[in-house]
Formats: C-alpha cells, sequence, structure tokens
C-alpha cells in the first residue's frame, strides 16, 4: 500500500508540474512588447537581433552572423506573479561547446532593495525542433508584490520570438529603463560574453548593474578589427559614449591599417563625444606558449605605439587598462577568455576610469 501511495503522489506531482508548464495555466506577453534595452541600434527590423543589415550595409557573412546573436539584450518588466517563464522560439542555437545558460539560456534579475539580485535562468539544450516553443521556468514560488526584473538574452543563440509567461491571475507589464545614459561598448568575443557561464555575467552586465547606465553591448566574438563597415555604423549610433575592446582580436597588421580611419570616421559624425579604448587583457594562454606570447606582444607594442599618437593628435579620445585576472593568475575558462570571476574583475578594473572620463562630459 505505501508503494502504491508513493507511485501516486509522484504522478500528481508530475501532473501538476506539467499543469504549472501548460500554455492554458500562463499567459504570455511578446518581450518585445515590454521595454527592450543593451541595442546599440534600438529599432532593428528584428527586435532580437544586434544591427539594421536594412540600414547599414558592407558586411561579411561573419559579421551577420554574430551580429543576428541576441549578446547583450535585456527585457525590462514588472510582475506580481510568484512565477516567471519563458517560451523562445529560435532561429539558431548554438551548437558549439560550450552548451551553458549563457549560450543557451535566459538569465533573470529581480531588483531587491535597490540592487540587482541573480532571480533564476533556464536553458535550452536539446535541439532546435525539439525546444523551439518550449516553456520552461525561470524562478518559481516567490512571494508577492510587484518585482522589478530585468531578463538577459542568450548570447550566442539567435532568437525569432520570445514569449514571457506569467500564472493567469497576474499581470506583467512594461518596465521602465532602469539605466541613464546610453554607451555603446563594442569590442571581441570579450564583450560578447564568450566564457562566460550565464548571459547576465557579460562585462557590459556588470558595467551596467555597477554604474546604473546602459552598456549596449555590440560585442562580436572574434570579428572586432575596427573594420570600416563596423564605423560606419557605429557614426551612426544615437550613445553618450564608446567603449571600446579594439586591441583583442586582429594583429598588429590588423591594428595599423585600421585604428586611425576607425576614430575618424567615428569622430567626423560624433564630435565632441568620448571614445574610450581598452587595452586588452594579458590571456593566460601566453604563459608557456612562446609563439602565442609573441604575437600578443607584437600586437600589443604596435597598440601602444599607434595609441601614443592617437591621444596627442584627436581630441576625446582616452586609453585605460583593464584586467581580468586575480592574484594567482587562475580566473580564466580556455586560456584566452576569462570565467565570470574573470569578467567581473575585468568589469570593476574598468569602472572607475570610465566614470571619471564620463563625468567630464556630464555623463554621471
Amino acid at each position: 500500500m505505501n508503494r502504491i501511495v508513493i507511485y501516486l503522489m509522484l504522478f500528481l506531482g508530475a501532473v501538476s508540474l506539467s499543469a504549472q508548464n501548460s500554455d492554458s495555466s500562463l499567459h504570455f506577453t511578446e518581450a518585445s512588447d515590454l521595454t527592450v534595452l543593451g541595442k546599440v541600434f534600438p529599432d532593428t527590423p528584428k527586435p532580437y537581433e544586434r544591427m539594421d543589415f536594412e540600414r547599414f550595409g558592407g558586411w561579411e557573412k561573419s559579421n551577420v552572423n554574430l551580429l543576428e546573436m541576441s549578446s547583450g539584450i535585456m527585457v525590462s518588466f514588472k510582475t506580481d506573479a510568484p512565477e516567471i517563464y519563458v517560451k523562445p522560439v529560435f532561429k539558431e542555437l548554438w551548437k558549439y561547446y560550450p552548451l551553458n545558460y549563457a549560450n543557451r539560456g535566459f538569465d533573470l534579475y529581480i531588483k531587491k532593495d535597490g540592487k540587482w539580485v541573480w532571480a533564476g535562468c533556464a536553458g535550452y539544450w536539446k535541439t532546435l525542433e525539439k525546444e523551439n516553443g518550449r516553456v520552461r521556468p525561470l524562478v518559481r514560488h516567490m512571494d508577492s508584490g510587484v518585482k522589478e526584473c530585468l531578463l538577459y538574452l542568450p548570447t550566442y543563440s539567435k532568437i525569432a520570438s520570445l514569449e514571457i509567461g506569467v500564472p493567469q491571475a497576474y499581470s506583467i507589464e512594461k518596465g521602465t529603463n532602469p539605466f541613464r545614459h546610453r554607451i555603446c561598448i563594442h569590442g571581441s568575443s570579450f564583450m560578447h560574453g564568450t566564457g562566460a557561464s550565464r548571459a547576465g555575467q557579460t562585462v557590459p552586465a556588470f558595467l551596467s548593474r555597477a554604474t546604473g547606465f546602459e552598456f549596449c553591448s555590440l560585442g562580436v566574438g572574434g570579428d572586432c578589427k575596427m573594420q570600416p563597415q563596423y564605423a560606419n555604423a557605429l557614426k551612426e549610433a544615437d550613445v553618450d559614449a564608446y567603449v571600446i575592446d579594439a586591441f583583442s582580436n586582429g594583429s598588429d597588421k590588423t591594428v595599423e591599417a585600421n585604428l586611425f580611419n576607425f576614430i575618424e570616421t567615428i569622430q567626423s559624425a560624433k564630435p565632441g563625444v568620448p571614445i574610450i579604448f581598452m587595452r586588452t587583457i594579458r590571456m593566460e594562454n601566453r604563459n608557456f606558449n612562446t609563439r602565442r606570447d609573441d604575437e600578443d606582444t607584437r600586437k600589443i607594442a604596435k597598440a601602444e605605439e599607434l595609441m601614443a599618437q592617437v591621444l596627442k593628435k584627436y581630441k576625446d579620445v582616452y586609453l585605460i587598462d583593464s584586467n581580468a585576472a586575480d592574484l594567482n593568475h587562475d580566473t580564466t575558462s580556455d586560456g584566452t577568455h576569462p570565467s565570470d570571476w574573470g569578467y567581473h574583475i575585468w568589469a570593476e578594473s574598468v569602472k572607475g576610469p570610465i566614470l571619471k572620463i564620463l563625468k567630464k562630459y556630464g555623463i554621471k
């Protein structure tokens, strides 16, 4: 008899859990009808892509692939619900290692006592066909009361549509923009978030929550080499400042070929707007690899040489240090990219210098 009771309880629990995840017990709101943040170009034709390909051209296939990904995009909303769910339809799910919550998942923060506190995440691990339209919970069993929420979208997957669900008896509505000012942060896979375990653990995400500024991410994997097509788009961005991770990708040759044109293109349209370059971090794969160490040494030396000329030639251009290592140099996820802790260290290392520069321009 006891065994039958146990089986019955397990069955009822499974039925209850299934009902919680069923569309009939929830009502859904398209995320793009809420408050979408974190985009350098807010009004892209497709809300979960980061570039307006109709407005700007000259893109290579690799550029388009990366800019279609939803890295850095946030959704602000309010709800009184005790449970929050997501129901995405993906155009493409990240299929390479690692398959983590950053690359294939959604990451939720809720404001508590004036601070953003992590609340939950939902990952999508199976094939595109099995995951499209699947409802998954972000968080359950919360207290009553209105909650201010911030949902980060996947860093390396592509989203066709996204619905946020709450139980039928509760409401969900647009959130206000919790950030002031718009800062473009453009860069390599570091700004894209490679190596992070969740989408809210990137440098732009850390900086937004820590400063109250909206750091709009245009991280583009290994593709950030200050190419003309990026400069031509960025010069049209409606932002208050630029923070650029320009020296992590490419080589000494690409730095020399593109740096001056990149600055002049943006400044021609945005005179007086600060452009803050970050020195690249020291990548730990240099420690014993002499070839990699030599390549990075040459690239960094060229960047330093040219930036010395830049700082003399142009107003409103700055160069700041960055660091993603602890004292043991043990904060890397793969030898190239930082771990979550490494990205937090990076954000903290540049936060003060960025704020100091922005204050000169009344951005505070």
